[in-house]
């Protein structure tokens, strides 16, 4: 059976199983394909290819200047490609089982300060062609900034999620894993407003002959909703205006200043686990230098013999 066979059953089954996402499904065939070619230039095949061979891949990966985090994705999908092989029985072994990975680098999240958001909140209820465009874009930040969400959780939420002014919003996140966030109040105030535009915008497409959109953020291309792309985008253009710098801001910037806001405010690494769905809390302690700067600030702030002018005994 031939490599591309081996790439589209496992995608398959990753899909049906483990109810991967599109990126990550995404992000998994680009890997597999590029160790495909790679095993190709020698001759080799998934179905052929040893341990020896699997570590010289990944030597070659380093050797590329490829980040620890790709390297560390890339024998990831390798693994799980693997075992998925092993347990369809188009082999006998797993060669890579045995391989550990390069660890990954730990950087601190880029984020923003409060006023830095503030100002794109701002930006957002000035920036769009339309009273419409206005709302929707102010909804957008508000909702990303009160909750966290991944970008591709928050362009795809079902109108139904947000009816009955809702305090908290059902979100299906990777794995199709849901859970619940809760909304501030700014956040249901825009929600409440960009909600009646964009229902009477619906009922102006229906009469047209258009069927309703199911989407919260509806959009008339292929999927269905507004793209991540189409937001990425917006988000560079509302940072302009808020006199940041574009290279600062991106959708995933603010799910980073979500938690690290929350947390610098008193917040418990367990509850932002679980509004951000991390399913390991090893994945929200990037956060944990707030924490570090938060004790600093409290024992230099609290403690007597921090206090100026103290004398020690």
């Amino acid at each position: 059976m031939s490599d591309h066979r081996w790439i589209s059953a496992f995608l398959e089954a990753a899909a049906a199983e483990q109810g991967a996402a599109t990126n990550t499904q995404l992000a998994y065939g680009r890997d597999l394909r590029d160790f495909s070619d790679w095993l190709a230039g020698r001759n080799l095949a998934f179905a052929r290819a040893k341990r020896a061979d699997v570590e010289a891949y990944l030597l070659h990966c380093d050797a590329q200047g490829l980040a620890k985090s790709t390297r560390a994705r890339r024998l990831s999908a390798i693994k799980q490609l693997y075992r998925f092989a092993f347990d369809e029985g188009w082999r006998p072994d797993n060669p890579a089982i045995q391989i550990s990975g390069p660890g990954r680098d730990k950087r601190l999240p880029k984020t923003l300060t409060e006023d830095e958001v503030d100002r794109l909140l701002t930006a957002a209820r000035q920036t769009g062609r339309s009273w419409g465009d206005r709302l929707r874009n102010t909804c957008l930040m508000e909702l990303l900034y009160a909750t966290g969400m991944r970008v591709s959780e928050l362009v795809s939420l079902p109108v139904a999620a947000a009816r009955g002014d809702p305090r908290m919003l059902l979100v299906t996140g990777k794995g199709g894993k849901e859970r619940l966030v809760p909304l501030s109040p700014p956040a249901r105030a825009a929600l409440a407003d960009w909600l009646a535009q964009r229902d009477a915008d619906d009922a102006r497409a229906v009469e047209n002959g258009a069927a309703p959109s199911r989407f919260l953020f509806p959009s008339r291309g292929k999927l269905g909703h507004l793209t991540r792309h189409r937001f990425y985008m917006l988000i560079k253009e509302l940072a302009v205006t808020a006199g940041i710098s574009p290279d600062k801001v991106t959708p995933h910037t603010l799910r980073h200043a979500f938690a690290t806001h929350l947390l610098a405010n008193g917040a418990d690494l367990r509850a932002i686990q679980t509004l951000l769905g991390h399913a390991d809390v090893a994945t929200t302690e990037i956060y944990t230098h707030v924490l570090d700067e938060r004790l600093r600030a409290l024992v230099l702030e609290h403690h007597p013999l921090a206090k100026d002018g103290t004398d020690t005994p």
